[in-house]
């Protein structure tokens, strides 16, 4: 048994929108799922006949009526109206099915899983957010199983495709965080571990889901729909690298007035770079701005992107100064610059923009790249100033 028990960093604070979801899924489990499930359904609804139907052509043999109804509860109904059914679709099913699971287990998994990487998540996109792109990679992710399974009649519902959605978003953004797992591997083994975050989610998309996904097309997936787990995952992985790259490549709001035409820009580029090497910020600044993303590509010498960076975070621009090093980066992801960029970028993070956890990735980055004592010194205590504001002490690197 392997079972996740929380993740780290893991900033302080409430996640509103996390903690919210979580409660709409439980409270919709227990007004719904638990008194329905207890309930034998009325025999004389039509739709009793429809369900033994349905189950009957997906089994692909002769199934008796009778061992259809022997389990048959009023849920099954229940959700056989309003669970997503790729060959009925419905716009309300289909966001109405995100908060309906099979039973407890189903549901205690899911909650565990959002309760665990959700924060992170919401942390970073904000609560309002997070709550659009929580529901719209649930869609994603059940339109994407529906693609698989199109004209079945048999309900999807659960939360798991959203929250794939979310871990899909973690593995981008994340991918230094660890994860404490507890292990059970009666007799041999049993005792807390902690592994790399993104190799538990590598292991959650190919083993558990798009493996049994290949093995099982067409012969049914033992009632998990790895279909849907899939298209989250990469729905949330897709919108997070697009978010990444808009970042990169959309001027911060101070100076997208800036924006130059294709006729402004002819010539500006030698301009604007002999301006920042001569460390004259404010003349080259809107102008640098005004310029595509791709225009800017091998535009600037790193120690000069470095230079310029440092000015935009001084002069109160901190947005503006991490795109400058995003886009060095982009650049020259190695070296001594790499480094250092890497280090003022995490310090803008922490410091100014509130992002602990981003901020830990770029510091690790830092430390990777083999920098000079003063560099490594400074990441050092920018991580431990990190380890102070989770939830539970990091462990050490």
């Amino acid at each position: 048994m392997f079972l996740p028990l929380g993740d780290s960093p893991n900033p302080r604070g409430v996640p509103i929108a996390t903690y919210a979801l979580i409660a709409v899924n439980v409270a919709v489990f227990v007004a719904i799922t638990l008194p329905l499930s207890s309930q034998a359904p009325d025999l004389r609804d039509p739709m009793v006949f429809d369900y033994i139907r349905v189950v009957a052509e997906q089994a692909g043999r002769p199934v008796p009526a009778e061992e259809i109804l022997r389990g048959l509860t009023s849920y099954d109904l229940f959700v056989f109206r309003h669970g997503f059914q790729p060959g009925s679709p419905s716009l309300a099913d289909l966001f109405f099915a995100i908060f309906l699971h099979g039973g407890f287990m189903h549901l205690f998994g899911n909650m565990l899983f959002l309760w665990i990487y959700g924060d992170n998540v919401e942390h970073r996109l904000g609560s309002v957010a997070y709550v659009v792109a929580y529901l719209a990679t649930g869609v994603a992710a059940t339109l994407f199983h529906a693609v698989f399974d199109a004209g079945s009649m048999l309900p999807m519902v659960g939360a798991s495709g959203a929250i794939s959605g979310v871990l899909g978003f973690y593995f981008v953004w994340f991918p230094r965080n660890q994860v404490r797992l507890f292990v059970a591997l009666f007799p041999f083994f049993m005792d807390v571990v902690t592994v790399p975050a993104r190799m538990l989610l590598l292991f959650y998309l190919f083993l558990e889901n798009v493996l049994p996904f290949l093995v099982t097309r067409g012969l049914g997936g033992g009632g998990v729909a790895y279909g849907a787990h899939i298209g989250g995952f990469v729905a949330g992985w897709a919108i997070a690298r697009w978010m990444d790259r808009r970042v990169e490549v959309v001027p911060p709001a101070e100076y997208r007035a800036a924006r130059a035409t294709a006729r402004d820009r002819v010539g500006r580029e030698e301009e604007i770079r002999d301006q920042i090497s001569a460390d004259r910020f404010s003349d080259a600044v809107d102008r640098y701005f005004g310029l595509p993303s791709d225009s800017t590509r091998g535009l600037l010498a790193p120690r000069d992107s470095l230079k310029f960076g440092a000015w935009l975070a001084v002069t109160g621009h901190p947005e503006a100064a991490a795109v400058v090093y995003r886009r060095l980066l982009r650049d020259h992801p190695r070296g001594l610059e790499a480094a250092e960029a890497h280090l003022a970028l995490g310090e803008i993070l922490l410091q100014r923009l509130r992002q602990p956890t981003a901020a830990y990735q770029h510091l690790l980055d830092a430390l990777d790249l083999d920098p000079p004592p003063g560099v490594a010194e400074r990441a050092s205590l920018l991580l431990d100033q990190i380890a102070g504001l989770q939830k539970m002490r990091l462990r050490g690197r």
